[in-house]
C-alpha cells in the first residue's frame, strides 16, 4: 500500500540536509585555504601528547610511550621533545560531558604537535553510554587529520602494502547527523569531496614517487555509487597526468577484498588510496596477513596535526577478565615508530621496526596470547627495549634477511 509522506517530515529532512551542506560547503573552503605544516627540524620543544584511552589502551599506550622516551632521551633531556600525559579521553569522561571529545581535552590535545593515542571505545545501541560520536572520527575532523596511513609488510609471503585511506570524509563523516525521516525511512550521507579527495590522492602518488614504487591503486565502488565514488575515481585519473612514473589503475572493493586473499596476484599491489569505509575494511584485513589488527599500527595525517594510533579497539572485555596487562603493546610501538618518522628521528623509526620484526617474526622469544599463558605488555616492550639497545641489532637483522632470502 502507498503511503503519502507528511510534508512535516519532508520539510524536517530538508532543513537537517541544508544544514548539512552550509557546514560542508564552509569545511571545502577551509581545505582550500590550507596551513603551512610544521617544520620540526626547527620546533623547540616538539609536543607529543599521550592518551591512553579506554581498556587495553592505557597498558599498550604505556608500553609505547617508554619505548619513545628511551629512544628519545638526549631529546627528552635538551627540551627538542616534551611528552605530554593528556587526560580526559575516556568514555566515563566523554559520557559525563556528552561529548565525543570534551572541550577542554580538545584544547589540550591542540596544544600539541603529534599525538600518540590508545585505542577509544565507541558506543552502540544496547551500551550503557549515551550514543556520542567515535572519539576516533570526532579527533580526525576537529584536527582534520585527512589522511590515514596503514603500512602492512609480511617479508616472507612477499607483501609490502602501503595505504592511503581517506580520513575525515565518506559515510563516516556524517555518521551521526543522519536523519529518521519517519518510523519506516532512515537515511545516513555519504560525503565525497574535489578538494579532499585531491590532497589525499597526491599523497599517496607522492609517497609512490618518492620511494621509486611504480604501482598505485585507486579502490572505490564507482561502477555503482556514481556520483561520490565517481568523483573519487576521476580525481584519481585526472591527477595521475602529472606522476607519469607511477603506473596506476583501479579496483572496485568486493574484488579488491579477493584479490588481497589471492595469492597469485596480491603480491603485485604496493600502494593503495582509498575513500574512508573501502580504507578501514580492507586494512583490517590487510592486517590479518601481518599477524593481525593487534600488531598493525597507523598515521592519522593532517596538515598541522597528526596522531599515532593502534588500528584495533579498546577490547573492554580483557579488562573485564583481568587480562589487560597481557595485552600485546606492539601496534602502539609500531605506531610509535610511524610518529619518530614523521617528526624526523627516521634512524630510530628504523631501529625500532627492526627490533619489532625480529622480536616478532625472527627470534619469537616471547609470545604474546593475550592471557597469562603468554607474556605481559611490560615483558613485550622490555623485549623491545633489550633489543634496541643492543650494539648487535643490525648483525641479527642482517641474519633475518638471510633467512628470508634462503626462503
Amino acid at each position: 500500500m502507498n503511503r503519502a509522506m507528511p510534508n512535516s517530515a519532508i520539510d524536517r529532512a530538508k532543513e537537517h540536509f541544508g544544514r548539512l551542506l552550509e557546514e560542508q560547503l564552509a569545511r571545502v573552503d577551509e581545505i582550500k585555504k590550507g596551513e603551512p605544516a610544521p617544520d620540526f627540524a626547527s620546533l623547540k620543544p616538539i609536543i607529543v601528547g599521550v592518551c591512553g584511552g579506554d581498556g587495553i589502551g592505557p597498558f599498550i599506550s604505556a608500553e609505547a610511550e617508554r619505548v619513545l622516551r628511551q629512544l628519545l632521551a638526549d631529546e627528552v633531556k635538551s627540551d627538542k621533545v616534551e611528552f605530554r600525559t593528556i587526560e580526559g579521553l575516556t568514555i566515563e569522561n566523554r559520557a559525563a560531558k556528552n561529548k565525543a571529545i570534551p572541550d577542554d581535552v580538545l584544547a589540550e590535545l591542540r596544544k600539541c604537535h603529534v599525538i600518540l593515542k590508545g585505542p577509544t571505545t565507541t558506543p552502540r545501541k544496547g551500551d550503557p553510554w549515551p550514543n556520542i560520536e567515535s572519539a576516533n572520527v570526532a579527533m580526525r575532523k576537529e584536527l582534520d587529520l585527512f589522511a590515514n596511513v596503514r603500512p602492512v609488510r609480511v617479508p616472507e609471503q612477499g607483501i609490502d602494502w602501503t595505504f592511503f585511506r581517506e580520513n575525515t570524509e565518506d559515510l563516516y563523516a556524517l555518521g551521526s547527523d543522519g536523519i529518521l525521516v519517519t518510523d519506516d525511512l532512515a537515511i545516513d550521507f555519504k560525503l565525497i569531496t574535489g578538494p579532499g579527495s585531491e590532497r589525499i590522492i597526491r599523497m599517496a602518488f607522492e609517497f609512490a614517487a618518492k620511494n621509486n614504487i611504480n604501482r598505485l591503486t585507486v579502490v572505490t565502488k564507482a561502477n555503482v555509487v556514481k556520483t561520490t565514488d565517481g568523483l573519487f575515481l576521476e580525481t584519481a585519473r585526472a591527477m595521475s597526468a602529472e606522476y607519469p612514473a607511477v603506473k596506476w589503475d583501479d579496483w572496485y572493493i568486493d574484488i579488491m577484498t579477493a584479490k588481497l586473499v589471492d595469492t597469485k596476484r596480491r603480491t603485485e599491489f604496493r600502494v593503495f588510496v582509498l575513500p574512508n569505509l573501502y580504507g578501514d575494511i580492507l586494512t583490517d584485513e590487510a592486517a590479518e596477513f601481518q599477524g593481525g589488527v593487534g600488531t598493525a599500527g597507523s598515521a592519522n595525517i593532517g596538515t598541522r596535526y597528526s596522531m599515532f594510533e593502534a588500528i584495533h579497539g579498546s577490547a573492554p572485555r580483557m579488562v573485564d577478565e583481568g587480562r589487560a596487562q597481557y595485552a600485546d603493546p606492539s601496534s602502539m610501538v609500531r605506531a610509535g615508530a610511524m610518529m619518530l618518522r614523521h617528526i624526523g628521528f627516521g634512524d630510530r623509526a628504523e631501529k625500532l621496526e627492526q627490533a619489532l620484526d625480529i622480536a616478532g617474526r625472527f627470534e619469537k622469544k616471547l609470545v604474546m596470547t593475550g592471557r597469562d599463558t603468554g607474556a605481559t605488555s611490560e615483558q613485550f616492550g622490555n623485549y623491545i627495549l633489550d633489543l634496541v639497545n643492543d650494539p648487535t641489532l643490525s648483525k641479527r637483522w642482517d641474519e633475518y634477511q638471510t633467512q628470508l632470502t634462503r626462503g
